[in-house]
């Protein structure tokens, strides 16, 4: 049974209390993002039982809700284990971007898949020689009939081992200045001349991956938008990963524990545990982080109103990318004086491991979603509309730019590749 606009929001939440409770497992301490068979049950169950894809068009398999019913599932989530890893990207970032740019064939073969967990997606976005700079990708795309022929090399894609689809940001024509020769193609990543690397971070974690391909073939037909009109596209997507990533989304579904909310963020739990409770200066960081929960989530509403109404264009979300970013680094540092000495030496279980590792990848919050200093460039260029920086390629044809040549590929056994 699913929800209808003349379902009240007190009767849907309800109504999805006593469904949750029945049907959603309790939430465990600790999560295990990588397991992504645990991942597509739990959305199935969400699915089936009539609460995926909330504010999702009810055509394309959502329940065409407004935002107040996914807020009020959310709430009423948060004592159960939920499909977080699903929220980035495949729910928050892919799905509201094939809705915007993708024709109405390509919505109905992909949203309710999505929706239901069949398919996990990933972005195929960054390259290792291109920096932050996504205009000057180097991954080839040649029309051959009614395909397009990928070569190149993509980095930096989370989960990319465990999906299904991609969307795929290649360059298409290389007479055209850089912008205006990109193609953004929807790529199935099980096929002939696709190879996924995984890579190990810093803390241990190996859910970043890198893809090679040769001779890749993609139907012309899964275009997303137009060819050498993948710009606007691009852009859509960076909007929707900045909204994701900054916790504005109105399309993902429950609250992960690593979006540090003001609810869950730990801080108090850590002090407790470290035995610091009573410390005046840890009290200080504690009531410090609560602040920066408070201001976060405040924020988020306050953007996603102001983009809803026109008062901020799409891009605002940089704002909220912004906040999250700089948010989740003072964070890491709090938890790590919390934590003192039991953060760089621990035993099994202990809780001041968590300060310890996430000190060590603290960054990965003010890189991954994009940097900081890019959602910088957003702000001031696409929000405040202050003047650009000038730019030597600039309505350059890219084959005239000097641009970095494309990755080779590393050299190393086949055993290390999974």
């Amino acid at each position: 049974m699913s929800g209808t606009p003349r379902e009240t929001v007190d009767r849907f939440r309800l109504r999805a209390r006593a469904w949750l409770a029945d049907h959603m497992p309790p939430r465990p301490l600790d999560f295990n993002y990588g397991d992504w068979d645990r991942t597509r049950e739990l959305q199935r169950r969400l699915y089936v039982g009539g609460f995926a894809g909330v504010c999702f068009p009810a055509e394309y398999g959502g329940l065409g809700l407004p935002y107040e019913y996914q807020q009020a599932l959310t709430e009423e989530s948060l004592p159960y284990e939920m499909p977080f890893a699903l929220n980035s990207p495949t729910l928050g970032i892919i799905a509201p971007t094939i809705l915007e740019f993708g024709t109405d064939a390509q919505k109905r073969r992909f949203i309710p898949n999505l929706l239901s967990g069949d398919e996990i997606w990933v972005q195929f976005l960054s390259e290792p020689t291109s920096g932050s700079d996504l205009a000057s990708i180097t991954t080839r795309a040649a029309l051959d009939g009614d395909h397009y022929v990928v070569n190149g090399s993509k980095i930096w894609s989370s989960g990319a081992h465990a999906a299904d689809w991609a969307i795929c940001v290649v360059r298409s024509d290389w007479s055209v200045p850089k912008h205006d020769g990109i193609t953004v193609l929807l790529m199935e990543i099980h096929q002939p001349g696709v190879t996924v690397d995984r890579i190990v971070d810093s803390v241990g974690g190996d859910e970043f991956c890198q893809e090679f391909f040769d001779d890749v073939r993609v139907p012309a037909a899964n275009v997303l938008g137009r060819p050498e009109g993948g710009w606007p596209v691009v852009r859509g997507l960076l909007a929707n990963e900045h909204n994701t990533v900054g916790g504005g989304s109105i399309y993902t579904s429950g609250r992960a524990p690593r979006l540090n909310t003001r609810i869950q963020s730990g801080a108090l739990e850590l002090a407790r545990a470290t035995g610091r409770a009573g410390d005046p200066e840890v009290r200080q960081l504690v009531g410090e982080d609560y602040v920066l929960g408070f201001i976060q989530e405040a924020t988020s509403e306050r953007l996603r109103r102001a983009t809803e109404t026109g008062a901020l264009p799409p891009t605002g979300g940089a704002l909220l990318r912004l906040l999250s970013g700089e948010t989740h680094v003072r964070r890491s540092d709090m938890a790590l004086q919390i934590a003192g000495v039991g953060a760089a030496a621990w035993r099994p279980g202990n809780p001041t491991a968590k300060a310890g590792t996430g000190y060590i990848g603290r960054q990965l919050g003010a890189i991954g979603g994009g940097t900081a200093e890019m959602a910088r460039n957003v702000i001031s260029e696409q929000v405040l509309r202050m003047p650009r920086e000038p730019a030597a390629d600039r309505g350059v044809p890219f084959d005239d730019v000097r641009h970095n040549s494309a990755s080779p590929r590393p050299i190393r056994p086949d055993s290390a590749r999974r």
